[in-house]
């Protein structure tokens, strides 16, 4: 009975990961990149920051090519000025302009400073810090911004200030937005009575039908009261409310 019992259990499985395709290409792809980033965080912290800051300027390039073609005629809408009059604060508008909307090799080049040398300091400053916090973004923001400028020559004929001052606002926007995004990404205060819950169901791969259990009130505190009844009351199907059932079943000592 018992044998039975667990093989059902094992040919529902099976049917499910079958009808999640999209759910198995996820795991897998998080799967590599856990390995890679634990393969990364046993090496020497300049090996650490050149593959990170090399892996940054790849996708900067590949960010930075797509801006360049999508943005390479807004160039042609500045007008050349006269060879007579030329200097250097007629010229420093077109070369900012410029800066943003060059050609696709330009804008790769750009991008791919500023994304590799952000990722870069930002892997430096967790390995010397022992954390990612607020200051480590803004140091690391102010240098991309810094190199951004030197690099795409929007800064005009004094680089070195430009430079100072585009690193200050990528820092300053920087720390604006990790602060933000800190406040995002903490759980509202439903979700501290769904925790074992949550967990339950990601282990099960069961993690769509979170908010089946929250629109029937069902709480971590819930858990060990389950039936079958309860679970078809919130309109989960049968196999995952046998998946549930035995998993509760199996750990409610934990419970």
């Amino acid at each position: 009975m018992e044998g039975g019992k667990e093989q059902g259990m094992l040919v529902v499985t099976r049917l499910m990961a079958q009808q999640n395709p999209l759910e198995q290409l996820q795991a897998k792809f998080k799967e590599v990149e856990n390995g890679f980033k634990a393969w990364l965080d046993k090496q020497s912290m300049p090996v650490e920051a050149a593959v990170v800051t090399a892996t940054g300027a790849v996708q900067g390039a590949a960010i930075g090519a797509l801006m360049g073609n999508l943005t390479k005629d807004v160039s042609s809408s500045f007008p050349t000025p006269p060879q007579a009059s030329l200097n250097h604060q007629a010229m420093a508008s077109p070369k900012q302009a410029q800066a943003l909307s060059g050609a696709p090799w330009v804008q790769a080049r750009n991008f791919a400073v500023m994304t590799g040398v952000n990722a870069g300091l930002a892997c430096v400053m967790k390995r010397l810090r022992g954390k990612e916090d607020v200051q480590s973004s803004m140091v690391a923001a102010f240098g991309s911004g810094a190199m951004f400028s030197l690099v795409s020559g929007m800064g005009g004929p004094n680089q070195a200030a430009n430079a100072v001052t585009s690193g200050l606002f990528f820092a300053l926007i920087q720390g604006v937005l990790f602060q933000f995004g800190q406040k995002l990404s903490q759980p509202p205060v439903e979700d501290m009575y769904y925790s074992r819950t949550r967990s339950m169901l990601n282990s099960l791969g069961l993690q769509n039908y979170e908010k089946n259990f929250k629109k029937g009130l069902l709480t971590d505190n819930t858990l060990p009261l389950l039936t079958d009844s309860a679970l078809r009351d919130v309109k989960i199907p049968p196999g995952p409310r046998l998946l549930i059932l035995d998993h509760v079943q199996s750990f409610s000592s934990t419970f």
